[in-house]
């Protein structure tokens, strides 16, 4: 290496960051905001709000399920949580749509809850790991492929950054380029730990695509063998077609909390319902535990004797569960999941920073301007890291403005979110840059204040009355939105009060321009 290892290393850092930086920059916000999932689901269905919680839940769901389909092959259903009061329901029927039913069921009653269709969190978290409306395969393809390049680029970072805990400490205002530098070191070291779980763990959760090897060799190709041994998905055996009904499930609830020490059950899967080889599998809360490897118990479902349990305890499986568990987060209370939110805005800012910085430099050479290249990634910047907020603050707004009724209404929600990138895309080609960051952050930051205002205008669940009421879920959604759009005016504030004076000197006019993100 001609220039020196650690030169070759911070080579090794700029390019492997730059060149997915915009991808990695969907990815991280896509998937901070999907630390609150449920609760991003629940706020968009407005409909669900007046849901309360009941301790006999489930005996309430299985009477309703057993009146409304009794001879499907299997019933899985959700039970509620602290996050969700709503239990779900899904079970296989040919007359549907798509082949199956899923409701939203009222947990007192067992009545079902008619809500808008929307995407709800679902969309960000499947926008993080698959790219949402491109194929399932070729979405998980570029997102292995970037963070792969994410690996690299916080590996080579590090060794770059041989100093990294005097530049932990080390922040200079005012100071240009050289402070934009220092942000984005404390963004990196701050965080180190969480931006290297991350990236590693989110590697793992897709290991299964990019090296099958283990399935292929171990299973003889067999997926229905692999589910089984590594995920305790097993197949139900036949129905009898003798009638027999169903045992009382609190028993089996009150048995599986028992041996799980107290654990909750989460999830109750019955197979051949109504059938003298029934049978009932519940499944503890993933929010119980680190590691998502089922932990489960299977009783007979007409005598409720108990069958068999599944622990995680093989060091290979209780490894991924852990590795998993610590990628999505839903483990650990709300402050456990505010800090991961924290620590993923913090990723989120890091990458933006790094392509920002590369941009800036290149303006600082001579004819830089001239160059396609370095104009094009100052396009995707604005277009990216300030017009992707704005699509996720018009996807909120399209949740509460759509009518109701209107036919395929969670796609059209998705089709408001790229509409909006889209023009924040080609915003930038018709606007000065400087100008172009402006705009858009301002807009960014109206739409997202805008939000609440809107939800107090056209729904009950507003702060006004969340807040009284210490309902903590809804609220922290409007309280979060709330801290996005201060967030975004305050950095068009710091843009718009930096002017550059005008000089013949072009790396010196690139230099005083860095504070505004470069005109």
């Amino acid at each position: 290496m001609k220039h020196g290892f650690r030169q070759s290393m911070a080579w090794l850092h700029t390019w492997s960051g730059l060149l997915v930086g915009w991808v990695l920059f969907a990815v991280f916000l896509t998937g901070t905001v999907s630390y609150f999932r449920p609760e991003i689901s629940l706020w968009m269905r407005p409909e669900l709000h007046g849901a309360a919680p009941n301790p006999r839940a489930a005996e309430v769901i299985l009477a309703e399920l057993q009146r409304r389909a009794p001879d499907v092959p299997s019933w899985n259903i959700q039970l509620p949580t602290a996050h969700n009061p709503v239990a779900t329901a899904f079970w296989r029927d040919r007359t549907a749509e798509r082949g199956f039913r899923l409701i939203q069921m009222d947990p007192r009653t067992g009545g079902e809850l008619s809500a808008r269709g929307t995407a709800g969190g679902d969309f960000f978290y499947a926008f993080h790991f698959q790219l949402y409306s491109m194929p399932p395969l070729w979405g998980r393809w570029i997102i292995s492929f970037c963070a792969m390049f994410m690996l690299v680029a916080i590996v080579s970072g590090i060794v770059t950054h041989r100093r990294i805990f005097a530049d932990f400490f080390t922040f200079r205002p005012r100071k240009g380029q050289r402070s934009w530098l220092d942000g984005h070191a404390i963004l990196a070291v701050l965080a180190l730990p969480y931006h290297l779980m991350i990236t590693y763990t989110g590697l793992v959760t897709l290991m299964i695509l990019t090296m099958p090897w283990a399935i292929m060799t171990n299973f003889d190709g067999q997926r229905q063998a692999f589910n089984a041994a590594v995920f305790g998905i097993e197949q139900p055996g036949p129905r009898s077609g003798q009638a027999a009904p169903l045992t009382p499930i609190m028993p089996l609830l009150d048995e599986a909390s028992r041996r799980w020490q107290g654990g909750q059950v989460g999830r109750i899967t019955v197979s051949n319902p109504g059938d003298a080889n029934a049978t009932i599998l519940l499944a503890q809360r993933d929010s119980e535990r680190l590691s998502v490897s089922r932990r489960t118990v299977i009783f007979d479902g007409t005598t409720g004797a108990f069958q068999s349990a599944r622990e995680p305890d093989a060091p290979a499986d209780e490894t991924r569960g852990v590795m998993y568990g610590l990628h999505i987060g839903r483990f650990g209370d709300g402050a456990v999941r505010a800090l991961l939110f924290l620590c993923g805005l913090m990723g989120t800012a890091m990458v933006a920073t790094g392509t920002i910085l590369w941009a800036v430099k290149q303006r600082q050479k001579a004819g830089a301007l001239s160059r396609p290249g370095a104009r094009l990634v100052e396009i995707l910047n604005v277009g990216t890291i300030a017009g992707l907020p704005i699509a996720v603050a018009v996807f909120f707004l399209a949740n509460r403005l759509l009518p109701v009724d209107l036919p395929q209404r969670a796609e059209w929600e998705v089709r408001c979110f790229f509409i909006a990138w889209g023009i924040a895309a080609l915003h930038p080609l018709l606007r000065r840059h400087r100008r172009a960051w402006q705009e858009q952050l301002w807009t960014g930051a109206v739409l997202f204040l805008a939000v609440p205002l809107v939800n107090a205008a056209t729904t009950h669940s507003h702060l006004g009355a969340t807040l009284r009421a210490g309902n903590w879920v809804l609220a922290g959604v409007d309280l979060m939105l709330l801290v996005f759009g201060v967030l975004l005016g305050a950095t068009a504030r710091i843009v718009g009060r930096s002017r550059p004076a005008a000089t013949p000197n072009r790396a010196a006019e690139g230099r005083r321009a860095m504070p505004a993100l470069a005109e």
